[in-house]
């Protein structure tokens, strides 16, 4: 992998990180949210895991984690590279969109809407997408297996929180956040 590459897709991290932190100055109070010791272990756990598993490194090399997935080419590095950025443009539109309503945690806020705007329109949980196709592209830009198993991890974490935010937005909006469900697929547009 060249180490150009890495240093783009890190890049692209830390702007979708710090576009996170800076979008989240003006939020919503909330109404109801998720207790903080079970968000830790079912969400914050998880994400500082596959962090641990997909940062650029050194420390698994010799282990089966550390083994090759994927070839080691240009062409492989620079598809991870591509759907990286996809996956964070992705992310922070829908952020942007969502404006004052989101939260990183399962909540229900004050005035909370129900958006169908924007990248809403095409998936109920697209910052999920987002991260989710950026995270693919970590994976495919590593090509190691420690990445894959980082996705599958985060995976895993975004479906138990998607389950739990879908349950409670069905309670809040009644019939019409179960109509926008039967139109829209929760994360990939006409699949799931």
């Amino acid at each position: 992998m060249d180490i150009s590459f890495t240093t783009l897709a890190v890049a692209a991290w830390l702007f979708f990180l710090g576009y996170w932190l800076w979008s989240a100055r003006r939020l919503k109070p909330s109404t109801r949210a998720e207790p903080a010791l079970p968000r830790f272990f079912k969400y914050w756990l998880p994400i500082i895991l596959a962090i641990l598993l997909m940062w650029p490194s050194t420390w698994l090399d010799g282990t089966p984690l550390g083994d090759r997935l994927l070839p080691d080419t240009y062409a492989t590095a620079l598809t991870g590279l591509l759907l990286i950025v996809a996956g964070v443009v992705f992310a922070c539109w829908a952020r942007y969109i969502l404006g004052s309503n989101w939260s990183s945690e399962v909540q229900l806020k004050q005035d909370h809407e129900l958006i169908e705007r924007g990248p809403y329109r095409y998936v109920r949980h697209p910052i999920y997408t987002g991260i989710l196709l950026a995270l693919l592209g970590t994976v495919v830009l590593l090509g190691e297996w420690r990445a894959l198993v980082g996705f599958v991890i985060m995976f895993v974490s975004f479906w138990r929180k998607l389950r739990l935010e879908e349950a409670w937005l069905s309670e809040h909006f009644g019939p019409a956040y179960g109509e926008y469900m039967t139109r829209v697929k929760a994360l990939v547009p006409g699949i799931l």
